[in-house]
């Protein structure tokens, strides 16, 4: 066997990426939840990523009645579960899979391979994981939230590879090439590809920090089949 376990990223690759304009428009129904300027909750809200994408501040609530009273709101309880509700909906709704995705997990499991998972997020992420159709499926599903690092600091990828017991040479890391992901598991001594699908790659597409990556690449996720096989 090429590969004991494939490693993947989230989002851009196994759901499809963020639109800047829905994020936005979820962000505003929270900001009106809560009756306070969308202009001021966004800017905060952006302003935390570091701390909800680490889990320093660890529930979706406190992540509200942090932001609030640097606005000098006061929301009332029933105000932040409204909000609440607003973003794990949209989450929710975020973690659809690709139409190939379940399948190549599937076929991957049945083929014996181990199947791990690395994802920069909030805690919403792994609070709705259980309800989505990914529950189950990976034998190790990481959430930078979760255990305190982010993609691509190394850590983060060492505590897949503890959890999936491979070295990372038996491993193929799977990434749309977001924040440098793919060349820091590259350069743990995995192989890495790039998903590359064109039409989400323009100005509605949130990226952060998109990799110059210049490596290996396919366009569609049943494509790592034959990754594996080869």
């Amino acid at each position: 066997m090429k590969y004991k376990a494939v490693i993947f990223d989230l989002f851009g690759t196994l759901v499809k990426i963020y639109s800047r304009q829905e994020y936005k428009d979820g962000l505003a129904k929270m900001a009106a939840a809560l009756d306070i300027p969308f202009s001021d909750f966004q800017r905060l809200w952006l302003e935390t990523d570091h701390l909800r994408g680490t889990g320093k501040i660890s529930t979706l609530e406190l992540i509200v009645k942090e932001i609030c009273p640097r606005l000098g709101a006061a929301p009332r309880s029933e105000q932040v579960q409204a909000a609440c509700q607003v973003r794990n909906n949209y989450v929710l709704f975020q973690l659809i899979p690709r139409e190939d995705a379940l399948p190549t997990l599937k076929s991957l499991k049945s083929g014996g391979h181990k199947l791990g998972l690395l994802s920069n997020c909030s805690t919403e992420v792994p609070t709705l994981w259980g309800h989505t159709p990914f529950a189950g499926i990976f034998d190790a599903p990481v959430f930078s939230s979760a255990v305190g690092f982010r993609k691509p600091d190394p850590r983060i990828y060492e505590i897949a590879l503890e959890r999936l017991k491979v070295m990372a040479r038996e491993c193929l890391f799977v990434a749309d090439g977001d924040g440098g992901e793919l060349a820091a598991a590259q350069s743990m001594g995995m192989t890495s590809v790039i998903l590359h699908i064109p039409e989400e790659n323009g100005a509605d597409s949130l990226r952060l920090d998109k990799e110059d990556w210049h490596g290996d690449a396919i366009s569609s996720l049943s494509e790592v089949l034959t990754l594996v096989e080869n």
